[in-house]
């Protein structure tokens, strides 16, 4: 069983800081992308930024220049620093991993819980 445990989310003012991270725990084998997905009310789920295993990233033109995304692949972490955050930046934020159970097994989506970010004065 795989579980991927979010953190770092919370209440900030326009123009300020937070780090998030995603821990992925229990039978990972193998992971290849980690990502950061996003869900404001009423709106659909979209990608924030993505890393792959070596390190190469993509990010939302939204967030180009204010978020970085990085990852620790000794501990199977994923990081997403926001910074310059808006409250167009208001949402709950889900961490995603393509990851792999055991030797020859395909790999598969998983999910975070999510964690809310609020920007607002």
């Amino acid at each position: 069983q795989v579980q991927l445990v979010e953190s770092g989310g919370g209440l900030v003012q326009p123009g300020g800081s937070l780090r998030l991270s995603c821990a992925a725990s229990g039978s990972v084998f193998s992971i290849n992308a980690m990502s950061w997905y996003r869900q404001a009310p009423g709106k659909q789920r979209e990608l924030v930024a993505a890393i792959s295993r070596g390190g190469s990233t993509n990010y939302a033109d939204s967030v180009k220049g204010r978020f970085t995304i990085s990852r620790d692949n000794a501990k199977n972490t994923v990081y997403l620093q926001m910074n310059s955050l808006k409250p167009e930046d208001t949402a709950v934020y889900y961490c995603n991993a393509l990851l792999s159970t055991r030797i020859g097994e395909a790999k598969r989506d998983y999910w975070g819980q999510g964690t809310q970010v609020t920007v607002s004065s």
